[in-house]
């Protein structure tokens, strides 16, 4: 008599057992380059496979998530207990009316960016340099300060969304049209519901190429400026979110803390509201260091800073000393920046 399969045995039998990877570290598929092992891993490379990963988690009880390019997000060091679904659904093609369609995993730049200006569709290239793909672009309403250079307002995603195909929570595939979303400022209803974007349909204008290139000439020149690049000092962007209209940013600067180390993670001497990994920093240094910065800005200042990044996974418990003030052995200002 053959031993009952799990949960997770049935999973990779649906999907394939070749292509169900177990054990598999997801540091590397982060832009944090911080994270343990997913039980399970699949890649889905259209936007059918990720619906059909999705719905047969769901059925199994399997927890699961959507990882995208991995920007935004903070693993826990002893990784996530379920599945991890890839999304490498990254097929884009123009459709008339001056209209852009991409599967969700489409990388925003190269992959749309790209295919719009060399077609002379302007509305996109405002968002080049910043790591996402289609679906964590909605997710997070996409936006930059735009164009040059003025930079008198935020641009954000929405703006040119048409429509988008989603799973829904309740397992329906639907089209929906931009006020599904509710977006707001780093907001969009995918942070309430568990939908999952299959695709979207951007509506563009006609724009001069040359113009673009040069908006997004501009654009990578000014995030290069007041950025540390991901390259050589990996991080999830944005660590806290705006409060009252004031960038968290601006609030860390003034109490001093950049520079501010606990191991190898660091407040990034060059921006404030940016935490990055200097060679072999965890995600218990991180949220320690987030704990640090939240502790010392609301004593100093009264904001109590709130995380923008999803922290995802299992984490190792903070001890009740890394939740104090750090010790200057510890944490520490660098006297050179």
């Amino acid at each position: 008599m053959s031993p009952a399969r799990t949960p997770y045995d049935k999973l990779r039998a649906r999907l394939g057992p070749e292509r169900v990877q177990r054990n598999v570290p997801l540091a590397p598929y982060t832009t944090f380059k911080i994270g343990g092992p997913a039980d399970l891993f699949f890649e889905a490379h259209t936007r059918d496979e990720l619906a059909e990963a999705v719905q047969i988690a769901r059925t199994l009880s399997i927890p699961y998530f959507v990882l995208g390019l991995g920007a935004n997000i903070l693993v826990g060091d002893r990784g996530f207990r379920g599945l991890v679904i890839r999304n490498r659904a990254r097929a884009c093609r123009l459709l008339p009316g001056h209209r852009l369609w991409a599967e969700s995993g489409a990388v925003v730049y190269p992959d749309l960016i790209e295919t719009a200006v060399e077609a002379g569709l302007s509305g996109l290239e405002h968002y080049v340099g910043i790591p996402s793909t289609v679906g964590g672009a909605l997710w997070q309403n996409l936006h930059f300060l735009s164009p040059p250079p003025e930079r008198e307002r935020t641009v954000f995603i929405e703006e040119v969304l048409a429509e988008a195909e989603i799973l829904t929570a309740e397992g329906k595939r639907r089209l929906v049209g931009p006020d599904y979303f509710r977006f707001g400022y780093d907001y969009s209803i995918l942070h309430e519901r568990d939908d999952i974007v299959l695709a979207a349909t951007f509506q563009l204008s006609p724009g001069d190429p040359a113009r673009m290139r040069e908006v997004m000439a501009a654009n990578l020149a000014w995030r290069r400026e007041r950025h540390p690049p991901l390259e050589t000092e990996p991080s999830a962007g944005s660590i806290f979110k705006k409060i009252d209209g004031i960038g968290a940013g601006r609030l860390i600067d003034q109490c001093g803390l950049k520079g501010t180390r606990i191991g190898d993670a660091e407040v990034s001497p060059r921006h404030a509201n940016i935490i990055v990994n200097r060679g072999q920093a965890t995600a218990a240094q991180v949220r320690a260091l987030i704990a640090y910065v939240q502790q010392v800005v609301e004593a100093r200042t009264g904001y109590r800073l709130e995380p923008e990044i999803r922290f995802v996974g299992e984490f190792e418990p903070l001890s009740e000393n890394e939740l104090q003030p750090v010790p200057d052995h510890v944490a520490t200002r660098h006297p050179d920046r």
